[in-house]
């Protein structure tokens, strides 16, 4: 940039017009910047203690310095004040209190003087350039753009977007792909931040959005709406899932996002640096959205664990490596896909698995009532699975089984019943034994489950107060596992006896629940305004 200090009064202001246009600021913001830099300067030559202004005229560019003085009664300062006396003689009528501007008469600036002017007009204009950065892009998160590539610092790019520069971190370069300089690039702008050394645009090219975007950009019927991309996986380089649904029944999704002889598909894998793509038809039931994502492998089976959103699937023996993928990559990224945490077995394991849990069950019923191998073997078979079930389910179901009648269910009953109370008083000599104070039954657990975390060393409100959720109902080391417990069946039983001690108050649960639902509320309205931006 040309020195603005000594310039003519003409250039003064041709030079303003050109940076404001080269920075794409406002051309006021690089006057004002060179009137502090004249007032920089002018405090040099005639003393840092005064109070100088710098005032550029807008027309003609004539440059008025003045020495701002208070008018006081006493002077204390005479390089910031002056007697109202001396004052009136420059301007009549003045008061006590109001400040007077006397002019100066304008200075030569010396090389320093004109080194430290440039200095500061040049970091004003760095500065107004970053706000216009920052303001401009703030509201792009979400937009693909593309840019030039202008370095490559240690796997960091630097992107020059036209009107600023943008950082792509190296974990957000897909992998293997060479970025070289003065090469176009497309990217996902992920966050826009105002640091310190002024706005950081963050870009990538491994966040699911921008596959998102890109299939946005391809597929008109996206675009306008008659399909919906409902989650993205991906595994950067290598692979990805994307999951879609069309409002359109007499559309196909898939098809469409494949596109004629797959062109459509084709373009994303090559902006993808061939990222293999799988396009899965989403559904609103998570089991077989779940089977989709598992493509290409086969799904035979699927039981469902609603309460810990988590899923068993079974495949036949010669599709489980198929299924896993290399690395766990195909479970990992239909994992990610559904938001459902997937255990894949083979069809020999699920069988050795029932039968293992046939065989226990059925130990389990021989032990408590005192019945043969045989008809215990029947209850499991018919769908019992514990004492409880057997001892207050109707006579009738029990009779419906071939070769039982009425006595058999009676006593088969009564055993039942006889077995459960008798646990039942074991558990709670055991309760007492361990010292477990009768309060948490105030909380609804029976002798079983209070001589189970007494096992555990709670024996007070307060002990069982610290507990997490997961600790009680963990299918590994949970310490009420056997009792079957949902999760947020056990929160509540948690804040409950949080509140019971008083680690908890009405008031601060209420405002927590409140915050809750504006949370959830701002993130639906932020959700309805992206399909709106969208469509």
């Amino acid at each position: 940039m040309v020195l603005a200090i000594g310039a003519n009064r003409l250039e003064l202001l041709q030079i303003a017009d050109a940076v404001a246009r080269e920075k794409s600021i406002d051309k006021g913001i690089v006057l004002e910047a060179m009137e502090e830099a004249i007032q920089k300067a002018a405090r040099a030559r005639y003393g840092a203690e005064n109070e100088i202004r710098a005032q550029i005229d807008r027309k003609n560019g004539d440059i008025r310095l003045f020495r701002m003085l208070e008018v006081v009664e006493h002077v204390e300062n005479h390089a910031t004040q002056i007697t109202q006396k001396e004052a009136q003689l420059d301007k009549e009528g003045v008061e006590i209190g109001e400040f007077i501007a006397q002019s100066l008469p304008p200075i030569d600036y010396s090389r320093i003087g004109a080194q430290t002017a440039k200095q500061v007009i040049v970091q004003k204009v760095r500065e107004a350039e970053r706000e216009r950065q920052y303001e401009e892009f703030k509201d792009r998160v979400g937009e693909v753009v593309s840019g030039m590539i202008k370095r490559v610092e240690y796997g960091n790019v630097i992107v020059d977007l036209g009107r600023a520069e943008a950082i792509m971190r190296r974990d957000q370069v897909i992998p293997r792909e060479h970025m070289r300089q003065n090469e176009r690039v497309r990217c996902f702008i992920k966050d826009v931040r105002r640091e310190n050394r002024g706005p950081q645009i963050f870009l990538s090219r491994t966040a699911p959005e921008f596959m998102k975007e890109l299939f946005t950009q391809e597929v008109p019927e996206i675009y306008d709406g008659v399909i919906e991309v409902k989650s993205v996986a991906r595994d950067p380089g290598s692979r990805a899932k994307i999951a879609v649904v069309s409002t359109d029944s007499s559309i196909d999704p898939v098809g469409a996002c494949v596109g004629m002889r797959g062109s459509r598909v084709q373009a994303v894998v090559n902006e993808l640096q061939g990222e293999k793509i799988d396009i899965i038809q989403w559904s609103a039931d998570p089991a077989t959205f779940i089977v989709n994502a598992l493509a290409p492998a086969n799904v035979v089976k699927v039981v469902m664990d609603e309460s810990r959103n988590r899923i068993e699937v079974v495949v036949p023996d010669d599709q489980l490596s198929l299924a896993i993928g290399r690395r766990g990559q195909n479970v990992r990224l239909a994992s990610q896909l559904t938001g459902w945490t997937i255990d894949i077995m083979t069809e020999a394991e699920e069988s050795e698995r029932r039968q293992e849990e046939f065989n226990a069950l059925t130990k389990n019923f021989v032990a408590a009532l005192d019945v043969d191998e045989t008809l215990a073997q029947l209850l499991v078979a018919e769908g019992f699975s514990d004492i409880e079930e057997v001892a207050y389910v109707e006579p009738s179901e029990l009779m419906s089984i071939e070769g039982f009648d009425e006595d058999l269910v009676a006593e088969l009953q009564k055993r039942a019943t006889d077995a459960i109370e008798s646990a039942e008083r074991e558990a709670e000599e055991r309760r007492l034994e361990l010292g477990v104070s009768d309060e948490l039954a105030e909380l609804g657990l029976n002798a079983q489950m209070m001589a189970a975390v007494g096992e555990d060393g709670v024996k007070t409100m307060e002990d069982f107060a610290g507990y997490a959720a997961d600790e009680l109902t963990s299918p590994e080391d949970g310490v009420l596992k056997a009792f079957n417990i949902a999760e947020e069946d056990a929160e509540a039983v948690i804040m409950e006896a949080r509140r019971r001690v008083g680690w908890i108050t009405e008031a601060e649960e209420a405002a927590e629940e409140a915050a809750e639902e504006a949370t959830d509320e701002a993130e639906a309205a932020e959700g309805e305004a992206a399909s709106e931006d969208e469509a």
